[in-house]
């Protein structure tokens, strides 16, 4: 049994989440499900990024202090994980007195190893990216192009540097020979397309006072607080023990994937494996980089006023119904959109009339004909005889396009509707519709297995339907929407 660790992008908790944190929360719970049946150890950490500028700003509109403002947020993105049945083996605060210890630690081995020096700076600073941008990373109205409509703060300061230019070569052949992975391939050329055009070091503190003494303090200086990304990186390490539980550490380091955002992958691709390079440490396996969710058409904006809160339609429609839109309805690796409208299509069509209209079907002609449930069926991966066990099914779970791998369980469920109508079992002999029902109750728990990646409530009412002593039928899995 090997190790996995999954990470994903840890969200600022300077606002309540949207359903763009509850795509990525269930993208990384699929992939720590689906590891976990191939009998992996797997390690899930997430957690709250707290020591950014931006904290501070919106702790100060609710005027409150950043700790009680953060202390309440990031209980809203735990609260959502689990109502989304997403389980975090770590959850790490930025604040927590041992990522402090640990980011601390970081700091020191870079700065052992020559690659962390002062100088004064001038330059444009996002407080939404919590990033430095020059003029020719910016839009024709000079904002960012993750913020449109906001304007940059011009800084002036004396702060610490990374030599980030030191490792243009190294990090050129670590993405180009796929020593880090980076799925998908354009997100790939992405990250090289920026190292080719010359790497410049970056700050990695700002000043204590700018920071309005809020973060990590910077090793043996007490006027500087450490830049945000520095930080927020390394509660991907902090979280499981470096530089304060070694045995822990050692055992779960390094990350095989990152779940992440594509607006954050010059951060992940590039800045986090030269630190880590620097600091002579393990390096991250693989980068999976999803897209955006549009709403209606268009992208998500405070100012727009149509950020969607998850809890809406969970409440609605149920834990399933949403991961099941999220994963079959966004392109894994692009951006998709959100809509109500579109929303209640696919629950219909797909859950209502598809996966619910099947299992419905089925178990009812079973308990009019009291056929016994599966007793001994097993539920081991090794030892199910599924349709869809090999192929595009899980070469698509290997690459994390989830919405493929549900399009192959999809065309499974059609399939076995259609070939419902075709045999009739209702106008065979009992001994024949015995032997019909029962092979059809064994395609629908192998149907579970493969499902409780995506759907696990819904694969474990399905399971438990067919597994009793006799198979009965149960109330709708998903009420058709009128």
């Amino acid at each position: 049994m090997e190790k996995y660790y999954i990470t994903s992008a840890i969200p600022y908790v300077n606002a309540s989440p949207h359903i763009g944190h509850a795509q990525e929360f269930i993208y990384a719970d699929c992939i720590r499900r689906y590891q976990l049946l191939k009998k992996q150890k797997v390690f899930y950490l997430c957690g709250a990024d707290e020591n950014a500028l931006k904290i501070v700003q919106a702790a100060e509109k609710k005027g409150e202090t950043p700790q009680v403002f953060c202390d309440k947020n990031q209980q809203e993105f735990r609260n959502l994980a689990q109502k989304l049945n997403v389980f975090f083996d770590a959850w790490q605060r930025g604040t927590d007195r041992n990522h402090f210890v640990s980011s601390q630690h970081l700091w020191s081995l870079c700065k052992r190893n020559d690659d962390i020096y002062k100088k004064s700076y001038s330059g444009l600073y996002c407080v939404g990216c919590e990033t430095f941008y020059t003029p020719e990373e910016l839009d024709e109205k000079g904002e960012c192009f993750e913020h449109p409509g906001k304007q940059l703060d011009k800084v002036e300061e004396e702060n610490y540097f990374f030599k980030l230019s030191k490792y243009q070569s190294f990090l050129e052949n670590l993405i180009e020979k796929d020593k880090l992975r980076i799925i998908p391939k354009n997100r790939k050329n992405e990250a090289l397309s920026f190292i080719r055009r010359g790497l410049e070091d970056f700050s990695i503190s700002r000043s204590r006072k700018r920071a309005k003494n809020w973060g990590v303090p910077v090793p043996n200086d007490p006027a500087q607080i450490m830049y945000v990304w520095f930080d927020a990186l390394n509660i991907y390490q902090s979280g499981i023990g470096f530089g304060w539980n070694t045995p822990l550490y050692k055992k779960w380091w390094p990350q095989d994937v990152m779940v992440i955002g594509k607006g954050i992958l010059r951060f992940h691709a590039i800045y986090w494996p030269a630190i880590l390079q620097s600091a002579n440490l393990s390096l991250p396996r693989s980068l999976f980089v999803h897209g955006y969710l549009t709403v209606n058409g268009q992208k998500m904006s405070k100012t727009l006023g149509n950020v969607i809160d998850p809890n809406v339609f969970l409440d609605a429609y149920g834990t399933d119904a949403v991961r099941y839109y999220l994963l079959r309805e966004i392109p894994a690796y692009s951006d998709g959109d959100f809509s109500d409208r579109r929303f209640k299509e696919v629950y219909n069509s797909d859950l209502a009339n598809g996966l619910g209209n099947i299992v419905a079907r089925v178990a009812k002609l079973c308990q009019t004909d009291n056929i016994p449930g599966i007793i001994n069926y097993s539920k081991d991966l090794d030892n199910l005889q599924s349709a869809i066990r090999t192929g595009g099914y899980y070469d698509s779970l290997e690459r994390f396009e989830f919405n493929l791998a549900l399009e192959e369980l999809w065309k499974e469920i059609k399939s076995l509707d259609i070939k419902l109508d075709e045999e009739k079992p209702w106008a065979k002999t009992r001994e024949e519709r015995h032997e019909f029902l029962t092979f059809y109750a064994k395609r629908l728990l192998s149907l579970a297995h493969e499902l409780q990646i995506f759907l696990p409530i819904t694969a474990k009412k399905i399971a438990d339907q067919f597994v009793n002593q006799e198979i009965k039928s149960q109330p709708p899995l998903f009420p058709r929407i009128v």
